[in-house]
């Protein structure tokens, strides 16, 4: 199985360790967050991998070298003439999956532990098209489920913007972790073009396919997206 991992974002909520350098570098008890999601899949025998660039890329791409990618193969999606975000980083990418595949994606940002095989087995009983990670942590943003765990719709609860794609009586919250599952069969089916979204790709299939939630509320997870959650995470990840 390959992955992807989503290393090109600027990380503003991380200044001003981003005005030097690309968040996915931030060091976590000295190993950076790439380097520790690179590992993080390794765990689960995932070793074939691309990584998308744009901020400081010199640097994501002078760790990778140095570290002869930490034992990975690792492969480079060039962003750095335009930031194309999740969505957009991903149609990119798209050649380095085959046809029919099941593959995983995660933001270089977040760290977990989160048993990835066990969230695989249900992606693949189900044959979804794509299957989320998700808990029930507090968020400003959620994705809406229904009781068979299919995605309904998205809110965002601070401004009240509220996306109904799927009709169901009860809609239960759901925070997303940034990492999935997904079949190769989603990226001939994106439609958007340019800069944009993950969430707007999966609002827009969600109607007529399985996209599904994998909780894993439990497992350790945080989200390293300022400076503040560094030292949290120092606590949680050894």
């Amino acid at each position: 199985m390959k992955a992807m991992i989503f290393a090109a974002g600027i990380g503003s909520r991380l200044k001003p360790w981003t005005n030097h350098h690309p968040k996915a570098l931030a060091l976590v008890n000295g190993k950076s967050l790439l380097q520790r999601n690179v590992q993080y899949l390794q765990q689960y025998g995932i070793s074939d991998l691309i990584i998308n660039v744009h901020h400081f890329a010199d640097q994501v791409l002078q760790a990778i070298d140095a570290a002869k990618g930490w034992g990975s193969h690792i492969t480079i999606s060039d962003e750095t003439g335009a930031l194309l975000e999740t969505g957009g980083g991903l149609k990119k990418a798209a050649g380095f999956f085959a046809p029919g595949e099941d593959f995983v994606v995660l933001n270089a940002d977040i760290l977990t532990d989160l048993d990835l095989h066990a969230m695989i087995a249900l992606h693949e009983h189900t044959k979804a098209l794509a299957t989320l990670a998700t808990s029930n942590r507090s968020s400003s943003r959620y994705f809406l489920f229904n009781e068979a765990q299919q995605l309904c719709g998205w809110e965002n609860v601070t401004t009240g913007e509220r996306k109904i794609v799927r009709v169901s009586e009860q809609l239960q919250q759901k925070a997303f972790s940034g990492l999935h599952v997904i079949n190769s069969r989603l990226l001939p089916m994106i439609a958007q073009t340019g800069k944009f979204s993950m969430v707007d790709v999966y609002l827009s299939l969600a109607a007529d396919n399985a996209i599904l939630a994998f909780d894993h509320s439990g497992s350790r997870f945080i989200d390293v997206g300022k400076p503040e959650s560094v030292a949290k995470a120092e606590v949680l990840f050894a």
